[in-house]
């Protein structure tokens, strides 16, 4: 110890080989989120921006979740949702990805085509998809 003062501390090191270091731990499969895609999204806020523009529509919410996205439309600030534009695409080869549902959860309008099926919403509207 001599030489060596009070705040000296002892520094100790290992060497690890390459071979020797721990094996890193597999990659954990990160879930899949369902989210609309900018075209899916331009014809939404399209027929939503013109809803708005007559004072009907006043909020919206959009949730990302493992099997489908969805955009709820609100008139006011309210617990419930005017209406819901769902994008579901393990339903793609059967009814239709994207359906419209209304405040009682009535499905208004289920198809394959995005802008087809909005039309439900602003029928005066032509979405060109």
């Amino acid at each position: 110890m001599q030489g060596r003062t009070p705040n000296d501390r002892a520094v100790s090191l290992a060497l690890v080989h390459a071979g020797d270091a721990p094996a890193s731990p597999a990659p954990t499969k990160v879930p899949a989120i369902v989210a609309f895609d900018r075209k899916e999204l331009n014809l939404i806020l399209a027929v939503y921006g013109r809803k708005v523009g007559q004072g009907e529509w006043r909020d919206y919410a959009m949730d990302f979740l493992r099997d489908r996205a969805v955009f709820s439309i609100y008139a006011r600030v309210s617990e419930r949702p005017l209406f819901i534009i769902e994008k579901t695409p393990k339903l793609r080869n059967k009814q239709g990805q994207y359906a419209v549902t209304n405040q009682q959860g009535r499905i208004l309008k289920r198809g394959h085509e995005l802008s087809l099926v909005l039309r439900v919403l602003d029928p005066d509207l032509v979405v060109v998809g």
